[in-house]
């Protein structure tokens, strides 16, 4: 029995601060990719995430059960996979283009629960969802974007990504432990992402105290507190709602490139983030009529 579903507002509260949480991995890992590989330090990321995350919840993962240990598992495939992709994306194409690409899993959400739901999305949610769109575009795009391989394998991730909150959203409203399959999810990508450095990297512990700070911070704020928490406050919202909240991430991003790394605060910038707050203020205004059922195609 899940012991950890929230109200929604408390529940969209946790995935906001989940998410900005997430955000500030890029400027922990500013600190160590330089020498480290991208599977090295995300397998030791994850690992040491785990470890401590293991050692707080002891006593709740003795009670694992199947149910728990495969929806968790199968999440954590889901955003080793998503990473996989953006980190592929990123090599090959600007962050700047990466981010806004990566960030279309706000449009691709609603358009997949519409699919599986055979109903058209609300006017308020297709309204909030295109205003955030609006403000991950005015926030990351400068120049254009060109479709190369990068641009390919960053949509790639922003389907996944849609994937993996729809599949998590389902998972987590299915009676699991959504805290304890956090931790599963964590230790699952942790095994992926190590075998995959094993495999294509030479994986090495970090070196020095500024390597170790950056690993210490991604695995407890991004890792133990931002990845293990997404079931948990999924379940209880939707997976529409969820998928808006994933433009949170470069409004952060943005924020802290404005206030640690010296990036300029431009007209917009400011306009984006003010997109981004009136789609997630629209977004929580009260609800209208249901959406009209799609019929089926005549056979």
């Amino acid at each position: 029995m899940d012991t950890t579903k929230l109200s929604r507002s408390r529940a969209e509260l946790l995935l906001a601060a989940v998410i900005i949480a997430r955000s500030t991995s890029y400027l922990f890992s500013k600190l160590i990719l330089n020498g480290m590989g991208i599977f090295n330090l995300l397998g030791v990321r994850f690992l040491l995430g785990f470890v401590l995350l293991a050692a707080l919840f002891l006593p709740r993962l003795k009670k694992l059960n199947g149910k728990t240990l495969l929806a968790g598992a199968i999440m954590g495939g889901m955003f080793f996979l998503v990473m996989t992709a953006e980190l592929n994306g990123l090599k090959r194409t600007a962050s700047g283009t990466a981010s806004f690409l990566v960030n279309t899993a706000i449009v691709f959400v609603p358009l997949l629960e519409a699919a599986r739901t055979r109903q058209f999305p609300k006017a308020k949610t297709l309204l909030s969802v295109l205003l955030c769109f609006a403000g991950v575009a005015f926030l990351t795009l400068a120049g254009g974007v060109r479709f190369g391989a990068g641009e390919r394998w960053c949509l790639i991730a922003a389907f996944l990504y849609a994937c993996t909150i729809l599949v998590t959203d389902r998972l987590s409203h299915r009676g699991i432990d959504t805290l304890t399959a956090g931790i599963v999810q964590v230790g699952t990508i942790a095994g992926l992402s190590l075998a995959a450095s094993f495999l294509s990297e030479q994986p090495r512990l970090p070196s020095g105290s500024m390597e170790w700070i950056g690993i210490a911070m991604l695995a407890v704020v991004c890792t133990g507190f931002g990845f293990t928490l997404q079931p948990v406050a999924q379940s209880g919202t939707s997976a529409e709602r969820a998928g808006m909240f994933c433009a949170l991430n470069p409004l952060v991003a943005s924020a802290l490139g404005v206030a640690f790394l010296g990036e300029a605060l431009s007209v917009q910038c400011v306009a984006g983030g003010l997109l981004i707050l009136a789609g997630i203020l629209l977004a929580e205004l009260p609800e209208g009529k249901p959406g009209k059922k799609l019929r089926h195609p005549s056979v």
